[in-house]
C-alpha cells in the first residue's frame, strides 16, 4: 500500500485538467505517441466538442520515481462544471491528494475557491500547480501571489508546467509521489468501497468505479449496494489502463472497477458503499446524499408520432445517468412528453442533445422552472414543479422557493453593475470581500428560479468575461407563489400555465400576450389573450377580426340600411364567438415557450 497514491485533479473550467490528465498518461508510459489520441479522458462526443469533462473517469499509471522504487499513481478526473458538484466531491471523497490546477493567464477563478474548499474538507493533500506557462501572455508573478493571498498555499512549494509541451510534467510525478500521503485501511477487514462513479454497458450491465477503503473483494464475491439493498454476483474485477484490465483480487488503498451484472446505473447511486453480502460492514461511508434535480423542463417530441421513440431513448439513457429524473405528462396542444428533472441547465442542454444525437430525434423544450415547496393548511407539505399540480390557493398555508449561495469573482470596478444585477434578480444580503488589490468576491443569496434563465450570460457580459460564477444550493425560503395561467378566448391553454413570483408575473404575463398576439392567425371574430392570476386578469391583447365589408354592394342611398348590415354582422361575430374555438398552431408555443424569451 505505501507504494500506491490515489489523486485527482481539480480546476475552475477550462484551466487544462484533462490536458494534463494526458500529459501524465504519456510521461508515465501509460499510452505511447502512437496510440495517443486528444483528450484521452473524454471518451464521449460531446465532451470533445464542448472541451468540458462530463463523466468523472479514472485511469491507473506505473511510474519508476527517482529513488528507483515502482509507484501505482491511480488519477481520478472530475467533472469540471457546477451542475457536477456533488460527483467532483464524491471523486475527492476516494483520493488522498489533489493537483489544484490554476491558468496562467487568468489566474484563481471561483471555481478554483470552490473545489479548495471540497479538498480541504477531505483533508486532502493540495499541490497547487499553475498551466500554460507556454503562453506569451502570461504573468506568474500575479498568479504566485493569489495564490499565496487567495488559497492561502505556499508559493514555494507551487509547481510550474504546461500540458501542452509537457514542460514541468515529471516533476509534478515527483511531487505526487513525495508529498500526497499513502493510502490507509486494513486489507483483512470487512469490505467498504466507495461508488464514485458508474456507466451503463449494453452487454455487461453497469460498471461501477470504486475506491476500496477496507477489505477486498474478488470475483465470484457476492456483495451488497447499502443505499438500494441490490446483491449481485461478482463477474470481474479490475483495474483502469484506459480500458479494463481484470485482476484477481481488489484490495484495500486500490481503485478499481466491478462488474457484476446489475441492469442500471440507477441501482448503484454514486457516494454509495458496496460491502460483502455475507460479512457486511458496520455502517456505510459518510457523505452519501441522493443526487436531486433542481431544473425541470417538459420535453415533447416535434413530431408527435415519434412519442415511442422517444420514450425508449429517455429509458436507455437514464440506464446511464441517475440523476435524470422523469414522468409522462400530456398536453392538449403539444401531445404527450415527459416533465424531466436535470441537475442544472449544462445537464439538461447535455440531455437534450444526447438524445436528438444518439436516438436521431427532434425535440422541443419548454422554459426551465424549479421546485416549489408548498405547505397547506392542513399541515401536509408537497414540493411541486409542474403548474398543472399547483393546488388550490385557498388551501395554501404558505410557499417556499429554492435558494442558492452564489459567489463572484470579478475585477473592482465591475462591482456596482453587478450588485445591480443581483437586486433585480431578488438577491439579499450582498456581501463583497477584496480577494487582491483588484480582484473582489461578491457572495450573495439568490432565489434559484432567478438564476437558471440567463443570469451567468448577463453576468459575464456585465464583467466583460472576467466574472466568475459558482454556487450551492442553501433550502428553502419564504416566497409570494402564484400561478400564471394564459387565456385564449377565455380558455385556459394548459401548455403555457406556469408558476413564479408574484412580482414577476405581470412582466411574464404581457411579454407571453404580446408574443401570442402575433402568432395566431386572425379568425373572423376578435380573440382575447388574457394573463391572469386566479379569477384576476393582469395583462390582455386583443387578436383583431378579419372583417368582410358588407356594405360593397350599397352604393348611396340611406345610412339606416348600412347601419342595418354593420349590426348583423356584429350580432353573428358575437354568436360566433361564443362558439367559435381558436386553435393554436404549435409555432405559436414554439416562439412562445422558447429559452430565450425574455
Amino acid at each position: 500500500m505505501k507504494h500506491i497514491r490515489n489523486f485527482s485533479i481539480i480546476a475552475h473550467i477550462d484551466h487544462g485538467k484533462t490536458s494534463l490528465s494526458d500529459a501524465l498518461l504519456r510521461v508515465t508510459g501509460t499510452v505511447t505517441d502512437r496510440e495517443a489520441t486528444t483528450l484521452m479522458l473524454d471518451s464521449m462526443d460531446l465532451e470533445k466538442e464542448r472541451g468540458i469533462t462530463i463523466k468523472s473517469s479514472a485511469v491507473s499509471m506505473d511510474y519508476k520515481a527517482q529513488d528507483g522504487q515502482d509507484y501505482l499513481l491511480n488519477l481520478i478526473d472530475t467533472p469540471g462544471h457546477v451542475d457536477f458538484s456533488y460527483e467532483v466531491s464524491r471523486a475527492l471523497a476516494g483520493c488522498e491528494g489533489a493537483l489544484l490546477v490554476v491558468d496562467a493567464t487568468q489566474g484563481v477563478q471561483a471555481q478554483t475557491l470552490a473545489n479548495l474548499y471540497k479538498a480541504m474538507e477531505l483533508n486532502l493533500e493540495v499541490l497547487p500547480v499553475i498551466n500554460k506557462i507556454d503562453l506569451p501572455n502570461i504573468d506568474v508573478d500575479r498568479v504566485l501571489l493569489q495564490v499565496d493571498e487567495e488559497l492561502a498555499l505556499d508559493p514555494n512549494k507551487t509547481l510550474q508546467c504546461s500540458a501542452k509541451t509537457r514542460a514541468g510534467v515529471p516533476d509534478i510525478l515527483e511531487a505526487i509521489v513525495r508529498d500526497v500521503p499513502p493510502p490507509t485501511g486494513d486489507p483483512d477487514a470487512p469490505l467498504q468501497a466507495l461508488i464514485f462513479d458508474s456507466h451503463y454497458d449494453a452487454y455487461r450491465g453497469t460498471i461501477m468505479y470504486v475506491r476500496i477503503k477496507q477489505g477486498s473483494l474478488r470475483a465470484g464475491d457476492f456483495i451488497r449496494v447499502m443505499s438500494t439493498g441490490k446483491v449481485a454476483r461478482v463477474e470481474e474485477v479490475g483495474r483502469f489502463r484506459l480500458k479494463l484490465v481484470p485482476r484477481q483480487t481488489l484490495s484495500a488503498g486500490e481503485v478499481g472497477y466491478i462488474i457484476s451484472g446489475i441492469k442500471s446505473v440507477g441501482d448503484t447511486p454514486i457516494g454509495d458503499t458496496v460491502t460483502l453480502d455475507t460479512e457486511p460492514t458496520d455502517a456505510p461511508l459518510p457523505g452519501f446524499v441522493q443526487a436531486m434535480p433542481v431544473v425541470f423542463s417538459s420535453v415533447y417530441p416535434v413530431n408527435t408520432d415519434d412519442f415511442e421513440e422517444f420514450a425508449l431513448a429517455l429509458s436507455k439513457l437514464s440506464l446511464n445517468d441517475a440523476s435524470l429524473h422523469y414522468q409522462r405528462e400530456a398536453s392538449n396542444a403539444l401531445g404527450s412528453g415527459f416533465r424531466c428533472g436535470f441537475l442544472g441547465l449544462l445537464h439538461a442542454e447535455i440531455t437534450q442533445e444526447r438524445l436528438e444525437r444518439e436516438y436521431n430525434l427532434s425535440l422541443f423544450v419548454t422554459a426551465p422552472s424549479v421546485q416549489y415547496r408548498v405547505t397547506m393548511k392542513d399541515g401536509s407539505v408537497q414540493l411541486i414543479d409542474n403548474p398543472s399540480h399547483y393546488p388550490d390557493p385557498a388551501q395554501i398555508q404558505g410557499s417556499e422557493e429554492p435558494y442558492i449561495r452564489a459567489s463572484m469573482i470579478m475585477p473592482g470596478e465591475y462591482l456596482g453593475n453587478v450588485i445591480k444585477l443581483c437586486m433585480e434578480r431578488r438577491g439579499t444580503i450582498p456581501q463583497h470581500s477584496y480577494v487582491s488589490e483588484k480582484r473582489v468576491e461578491l457572495r450573495v443569496d439568490l432565489p434559484l428560479a432567478e438564476v437558471i434563465y440567463d443570469f451567468y450570460d448577463y453576468l459575464k457580459s456585465l464583467t466583460r468575461g472576467y466574472g466568475s460564477f459558482e454556487y450551492e444550493l442553501i433550502g428553502f425560503r419564504p416566497s409570494r407563489l402564484v400561478k400564471l395561467e394564459i387565456k385564449v378566448n377565455g380558455e385556459p391553454v394548459d401548455a403555457l400555465a406556469m408558476l413564479l413570483h408574484q412580482d414577476r408575473a405581470q412582466g411574464r404575463a404581457r411579454g407571453i400576450c404580446r408574443k401570442l398576439k402575433d402568432e395566431l392567425p386572425r379568425h373572423q371574430f376578435k380573440i382575447a389573450v388574457q394573463g391572469a392570476i386566479g379569477g384576476k386578469i393582469i395583462a390582455r391583447e386583443t387578436v383583431s377580426a378579419v372583417r368582410k365589408d358588407v356594405t360593397a354592394k350599397c352604393y348611396g342611398g340611406d345610412i339606416s340600411r348600412k347601419r342595418k348590415l354593420l349590426e348583423k354582422q356584429k350580432e353573428g361575430k358575437k354568436r360566433m364567438k361564443t362558439f367559435g374555438e381558436v386553435a393554436i398552431p404549435q409555432k405559436a408555443f414554439f416562439a412562445v415557450l422558447k429559452r430565450n424569451d425574455d
